[in-house]
Parts: structure tokens; C-alpha cells; sequence
């Protein structure tokens, strides 16, 4: 499987399932696009702002919803093997992405994993076993969280540098060289995350000296 980024924007994606499984898959996706969960029962649990619809179809009924929501991805999450087995044939049949929840390792074309992920400001990382390995996905995505602290704001920075940079008389190779050196530049990171000096004065800084080592 090749890792990818998706743009759920403006899509809709359907949840067949409303137990535990279900309700972790529709927290992930309603935060970035309208997401549906079909299912019986809720208990009493998080959904995120997931739209619910209280309603348990049978295999044959399950195209009739997928073809109701036209979603760009289906996640079956049921413990029902035949109404999970629908919601895959509904979803290839109305060229929509499927996450198989209630199996690992399985895997057809247009299938998708949802890795474990860590997100700091516009910096994501993404954590994927194939599906082998959950509880190894949230031990990784918890070490990498430390690690990530301060990128997102890193991120902004360096974007605003690289726009003033590219208005500057510094060649491209230069601009590259100076924007590198920011970003691993372990006192920029330190005020990032601390706040106790400037960020943008350490990275001024730090941009002079790979200047002053060109010339």
C-alpha cells in the first residue's frame, strides 16, 4: 500500500456501524468532512459531529444508502459479516474508497487504511502497521508526538521566510541552503516551543550566518 493524502473536503463519508470501532472511524472523519453513521444502536458513545441515523439495513438494502449519500469513502464497521460484505460490493459499485474495519491484512484495490496520526498545526505524520499492528500504530504515534512539537509553527515560519527569500537576490540554491538551516537550527526549534526567545530573530540569525558562509 502507497500512502497518500486525501482532500475530504466538501465529501461525504458512510459509516456502517455504530460500536466502538465505528465511533473512533467517525470522530477521524467528521472533523474534515460530512460523515454519516448508519447503525441500529449508539450507546452512549462519542461521535464527534457525525450525523447518526438510527436504521439497521440489510445486505441487499445497503447499496440503496450508499447510492442515498454518494460518499466518497465507505467505512464498514459492523459485526455483521454479510452487511460489511455489502457495504464493500456497494462501495466498488459506486467507485467510492472502503475501509474494511473488521479485518486486517485483506486488502483489494481501492481499499484504504486510517493510520494512527499525529498533527501539529499543517504538519501531519501518519502511522501505518497495514492494519497488522494497532496497538504498535498508537505506541509510535505517541513517541512521535513529543517529537513534533513546534513544527507546525516551524512550518508557518518557514513559509513566510521562503516568500521573502524568493523576493530577495539570493539564488535558489541559497534560498534552499538557508531555509535548511533554519529548520535545523536547534535554537529556532528551542523558541518555537518555549517561547523564550524569538523565533523569527533566531532564524533571521541563522539565515545570516549561511550567508556570511557563502561569501
Amino acid at each position: 500500500m502507497i500512502p497518500l493524502v486525501h482532500d475530504l473536503s466538501d465529501e461525504t463519508v458512510v459509516v456502517f456501524g455504530g460500536g466502538p470501532v465505528g465511533a473512533r472511524k467517525a470522530r477521524r472523519f467528521a472533523r474534515e468532512a460530512r460523515t454519516v453513521v448508519v447503525s441500529p444502536e449508539f450507546a452512549d458513545r462519542d461521535f464527534g459531529d457525525a450525523e447518526l441515523v438510527r436504521a439497521a439495513p440489510a445486505p441487499d438494502e445497503v447499496p440503496d444508502w450508499v447510492e442515498r449519500f454518494a460518499p466518497a469513502l465507505v467505512v464498514a464497521a459492523t459485526d455483521d459479516d454479510a452487511v460489511n460484505d455489502a457495504a464493500v460490493a456497494a462501495a466498488r459499485d459506486a467507485g467510492a474508497l472502503v475501509n474494511r474495519a473488521d479485518r486486517s491484512g485483506e486488502r483489494d484495490a481501492g481499499s484504504v487504511v486510517v493510520p494512527a496520526t499525529v498533527e501539529d498545526g499543517d504538519v501531519s505524520v501518519a502511522i501505518t502497521t497495514g492494519g497488522a499492528s494497532p496497538a504498535l500504530s498508537k505506541h509510535l504515534r505517541e513517541r512521535v508526538e513529543a517529537e513534533l512539537a513546534g513544527a507546525g509553527e516551524m512550518a508557518a515560519l518557514t513559509a513566510e521566510l521562503r516568500a521573502e527569500l524568493k523576493a530577495s537576490d539570493r539564488s535558489p540554491a541559497e534560498r534552499r541552503d538557508a531555509i535548511r538551516a533554519v529548520v535545523r537550527d536547534p535554537s529556532v526549534w528551542k523558541a518555537l516551543r518555549t517561547g523564550d526567545a524569538n523565533p523569527r530573530q533566531e532564524a533571521a540569525r541563522v539565515i545570516r550566518d549561511t550567508q556570511r558562509g557563502d561569501s
